[in-house]
């Protein structure tokens, strides 16, 4: 649905190389810090920002050989684009049936009603979380068959970011190949949704993993000096110093737990990778 082959983007000091791909019927999550280069994978798969080399695919085709009919089957969200806030749930419907052919009228609107979305109001009444529900429901009530989803439920209560992730899987049960590339700073709505995750740091892709492999697989290790001393550590991803020894990340959770018992052994989590891979020593 989606391949980056060495996109290649530089903005001074920055300088992105990034490949990863997005396959048919899957949930794929991008995590990182801000200002690691997410939104601007983001972007450049959907032609916004011009790559200063490498190459884009998207349903099959280089990027810049898009149709409008191509683009049609792309469903978007991005944190800084929307409707105006003048504009009322009546008002939009002309725009969405106009812009796309196989626009659902009344999916989109059954959709606002299940979601409480008040369709007299003015946008720029709605809450933070009615209008990101605003947006995903217009993304999904096209007929796309790739959504691109960048940060849909920053700033949303636990409730609000439920019904967005179940919209999505809704979405992802329509038909089979459908497929879904989405970003978001919160580590347990990507764990329980996609299928598999990049992670990138300073412009560069430095893992890439099933979901199931890495909270089944990865683990954190805490150990004292003297427990790190005698630690094999061919199997350590990186090293962390803290106070009580050493924080270790590996993706061998069974050797460690097998030959070395008296260890203090977590499970793995978004939210530690991210600090580890990020801030501990690679090894």
């Amino acid at each position: 649905m989606l391949k980056i082959e060495h996109f290649i983007k530089n903005y001074g000091d920055f300088h992105m190389d990034c490949s990863m791909e997005v396959l048919p019927g899957r949930v794929t999550g991008l995590i990182g810090a801000n200002g690691a280069g997410k939104t601007t994978i983001f972007k450049a798969a959907l032609g916004l920002i011009s790559p200063d080399g490498g190459k884009i695919r998207i349903l099959g085709k280089d990027s810049r050989e898009l149709t409008k009919e191509d683009k049609r089957k792309i469903g978007v969200v991005l944190a800084d684009s929307g409707f105006s806030g003048y504009l009322t749930i009546r008002d939009i419907l002309p725009v969405l049936g106009s812009m796309y052919p196989k626009f659902d009228r009344a999916a989109f609107l059954g959709l606002c009603r299940r979601f409480g979305l008040p369709e007299k109001k003015q946008i720029r009444q709605f809450s933070t979380g009615m209008k990101v529900k605003l947006k995903v429901i217009s993304a999904v009530t096209h007929d796309a068959s790739l959504l691109v989803l960048d940060e849909p439920t920053a700033g949303l209560d636990v409730i609000a970011r439920e019904e967005l992730l179940e919209l999505i899987r809704e979405f992802m049960e329509k038909k089979e190949e459908n497929s879904v590339l989405i970003s978001s700073h919160i580590s347990s709505d990507l764990e329980g949704l996609c299928d598999d995750l990049y992670m990138i740091h300073k412009g560069r892709i430095i893992l890439h993993e099933d979901t199931d492999v890495l909270l089944s697989e990865y683990a954190l290790l805490k150990v004292d000096e003297e427990q790190f001393q005698k630690l094999d550590r061919q199997y350590l991803l990186s090293v962390k110093k803290e106070s009580y020894g050493y924080a270790c990340l590996t993706a061998q959770k069974q050797f460690y737990l097998e030959n070395y018992p008296g260890i203090v052994v977590e499970k793995g989590a978004i939210d530690e990778l991210i600090v580890m891979m990020e801030r501990g020593e690679k090894l």
